[in-house]
């Protein structure tokens, strides 16, 4: 009788799941998707307030400069200007920063980088607060700017970007951070001679924008209770918030901000760009105030990707087996330190590879420089290593005759090896597997030069080129990213799950302070939601201070981190109610869950529905979720249980050349990617295709050009970034091989395809043109030979 029970209980619940289709594992769409391809979607730059003024700042013309005097007096006098600020009209702490507080909110007594903020004005019209800030006069001793490494790193005869008694600063003299690396033997003399083939080269990688197309911009409001909200785009609203409420003299819990819609971030919203300017602006004027940045104030507003020089060593046995790798990795982070120490971690403990190598020796550093500021961007450190050890791999392969995808696969890791940190990989790490089935994928077929297609040569497009001179080329790489935050930070995420009976159906709530900037969470969460309390009507809280921090949207974390708290709290939620029903009923059954609207047991089917459960009263409960704790890499040995979590990436680019014009075009850009477990499969394979696109930027056309540390090309004219016409075809295959770790055994996906497709593309038109290539983004110069 209990058996026959058991199976008909089981045939209900597969009536019951098949009821639902929007949990994980499916597809649902993105409750922001229509409105945003319809252009129906708010984005922080539509706000309004009736009442509200317009911020903006006056900007220094020089990279590196003593300032002598402000004169604000004519900015004053220009009808419906309502204030002119400078350093000294702060009411609290005059610096702030991501990780080191050295960052002035209005520059002081020097200006290190070309663009730094100096003054605000609010006025009553756009164009009135451009007209007063032309009319502030600044008094400047221009210095020469400190921008190269050699400079950075003689500040004895250059001088020092930030004098050594500013700030407590991780690092020395111009060196903002860095981090050694051995493991093994490290590298010797002694090493070095177990290699019979050594190879070496130097790479150069360079500065990449994050390029959203949203530009920065909020809504600051002054509060009755003297405190302010702020409506944002960011990608971390309670570092936000910690970095504000000093400079603005506030307690935090006056300083209150809610998510606006977000253009576009990668990387670029994880520092303060206008968000204390814009508050201080409503502190004095006791209005609303809205900055909406212009793309020129963009560039020279937010932080750009590391530039980076690099230089490494590989040895190899004959039959191809690595035996030493020695690396340095020089990253100029620019006039101050936002996310470098991290980055320089990162490309530290990342830089030799998803790959087995007995020996190694690293030095990264950051550099304090007048440059541009440099910070997170999609990749983190680890993209510029990875064209420098991919690039090298290549060399090797070639100097031993080998094929380069069987050379990686000799040489990967895989799950029980050790990183050179000596961490333990203790999940999946199929990098030889990933390598194997994007080698297998077919080929796009060769260019039909008989019957030509001319928009499917380099050029076409403008009529460059009718196919003379072009040679196609293969190319092959892998990379590998952290997931999270690493070396000892407390990483963790704080969801809040709301179940009620709302209209005569049961509705989850789901609140978190996660900033959706495009990467679909809030489709993953409501996903988790169904799943874990079988309802199909789920709502989404509009992320803001009000509940507990969700960390920041990057380092491939909020899918891990904020999805597993809100798993974490769904599943408290799930618990209330089932011993709600116990008290009520009396149930003894151990296998009850909740589906399809319904509690339901294994054994016994459907017990009753959640809304006659609930009735009127609503289960309202607030987790935290926290990944396994990782600690601080060792100063000198770089040896440490560092990271939470390794994500692999491998990709195939097939490029065409004109190698008479050096023009390339993409075929097409394969992926194959690890991801634990597809939450919500449609969008992994966005993010995949996603980051080999920005990939695809930083091989051929993007770099912020930067001269004297002078910004050249701050516009879309003239900084490039892929169009559709540029972005080939990109198929994706996923394995899943989850985490035990992992909530549902995920990985992070979003930033180790940019991290991977970079070196793949590169080493296509090497096999294309047999040239060297050892400096990204490739321009056409580089390939003819104008250069």
């Amino acid at each position: 009788m209990s058996s026959t029970r058991t199976i008909q209980g089981q045939k209900n619940l597969q009536n019951i799941n098949q009821a639902s289709k929007d949990g994980i594992g499916g597809s649902p769409l993105r409750p922001d998707g229509t409105l945003k391809v319809k252009g129906e979607f708010a984005y922080s730059s539509d706000m309004w307030h009736e009442d509200m003024l317009w911020g903006m700042a006056l900007r220094s013309p020089h990279p590196r400069a003593n300032i002598l005097g402000v004169d604000i007096s004519e900015a004053l006098k220009v009808p419906g200007v309502y204030a002119v600020l400078t350093h000294q009209d702060i009411p609290g702490s005059k610096y702030y920063g991501l990780e080191i507080q050295d960052q002035p909110a209005l520059a002081i007594d020097k200006v290190r980088y070309h663009g730094e903020a100096i003054a605000l004005v609010a006025a009553d019209h756009p164009e009135t607060a451009r007209r007063a800030v032309k009319k502030i006069k600044v008094e400047y001793e221009v210095l020469t700017p400190i921008v190269t490494e050699e400079q950075c790193l003689d500040p004895e005869t250059h001088g020092y970007v930030h004098e050594p008694h500013e700030f407590k600063s991780h690092g020395y003299g111009n060196i903002c951070h860095e981090q050694r690396l051995v493991s093994g033997l490290g590298v010797t003399d002694e090493v070095r001679a177990m290699a019979d083939v050594i190879v070496s080269g130097e790479y150069e990688v360079g500065m990449q924008d994050q390029a959203f197309l949203g530009p920065e911009s909020g809504l600051a409001v002054p509060a009755e209770d003297g405190g302010i909200d702020l409506y944002i785009a960011t990608q971390w609203l309670h570092v936000d918030r910690q970095q504000m409420a000093p400079v603005l003299g506030l307690p935090e819990e006056k300083v209150r901000l809610t998510l606006a819609g977000v253009g576009g971030a990668f990387g670029g919203r994880e520092d303060i760009s206008m968000q204390i300017h814009a508050c201080l602006l409503a502190q004095h004027t006791g209005k609303p105030v809205k900055i909406v940045y212009a793309r020129d104030e963009s560039f020279y507003g937010h932080v750009h990707r590391h530039p980076a020089k690099m230089r490494y060593e590989h040895g190899a046995t004959r039959d191809g087996k690595l035996v030493f790798a020695d690396c340095r990795i020089v990253l100029d982070g620019g006039a101050y330190a936002s996310a470098s120490p991290a980055v320089v971690g990162n490309a530290a403990s990342l830089g030799h590879g998803p790959y087995v190598i007995p020996n190694v020796k690293m030095h990264a550093i950051a550099l304090y420089s007048n440059n541009p500021s440099c910070g997170a961007m999609r990749g983190f450190g680890a993209v510029q290593a990875a064209f420098g050890y991919e690039s090298q791999m290549d060399k090797l392969a070639e100097k031993l005759g080998m094929d380069p995808v069987e050379l990686r696969q000799l040489n990967a890791m895989a799950e029980g090896d050790s990183m050179p940190t000596g961490q333990r990989i203790d999940s999946p790490a199929p990098v030889a597997e990933l390598l194997q089935r994007v080698k297998d994928m077919p080929l796009p077929p060769p260019l039909d030069t008989e019957d030509l297609d001319i928009r499917a040569v380099p050029g076409a497009l403008s009529n460059t080129s009718h196919g003379e001179g072009i040679v196609r080329g293969v190319g092959y790489s892998v990379g590998i990213k952290n997931v999270g935050f690493s070396e000892g930070f407390d990483d963790y995420s704080t969801a809040r799950v709301r179940l009620e009976v709302i209209g005569g159906e049961p509705v989850a709530m789901v609140h978190t302070a996660m900033a959706e900037v495009g990467q679909g969470g809030v489709t993953v969460h409501a996903q988790i939601a169904r799943t874990e309390l079988g309802v199909e009507q789920v709502t989404i809280h509009p992320a803001n201070t009000e509940v507990g921090s969700a960390g920041s949207t990057s380092a491939s974390r909020q899918t891990y981190m904020t999805g597993g708290a809100v798993k974490l709290a769904a599943e408290a939620v799930k618990q209330a109610l089932i011993e709600k029903g116990r008290r009520r009923y009396g149930w003894t059954q151990k296998d009850i869950s909740l589906v399809g609207g319904k509690v339901v047991s294994e054994s016994a089917g459907v017990l009753v529905p959640i809304v006659d459960l609930l009735g009127d009263q609503a289960i309202d409960l607030t987790r935290e979720h926290h990944h396994r704790p990782t600690q601080p890499f060792d100063k000198e040995t770089g040896q440490g249980f560092g990271h939470v979590q390794y994500t692999f990436c491998a990709n195939r680019a097939v490029v065409d050349v004109d190698v008479d014009l050096g023009l390339v075009k993409v075929v097409e850009l394969t992926a194959v990617q690890d991801v634990g477990k597809a939450l919500n499969p449609l969008s992994v394979v966005g993010q995949i295709q996603g980051g080999c696109t920005q990939a695809l930027g930083l091989a051929v056309m993007e770099e912020i050009i930067v001269k004297d540390g002078k910004v050249r090309n701050a516009s879309f004219t003239d900084y490039l970034i892929p169009t559709i016409l540029d972005t080939p075809p990109i198929p994706v295959e996923i394995l899943e091989l989850p985490d035990p770790h992992a909530p549902y055994g995920l990985r992070g996906v979003g930033e180790a395809p940019t991290v991977s497709a970079t070196p793949s593309i590169v080493a296509a038109i090497r096999q294309a043109t047999g040239l060297a290539l050892n400096r990204i983004p490739v321009r056409p110069e580089h390939i003819t030979g104008t250069l």
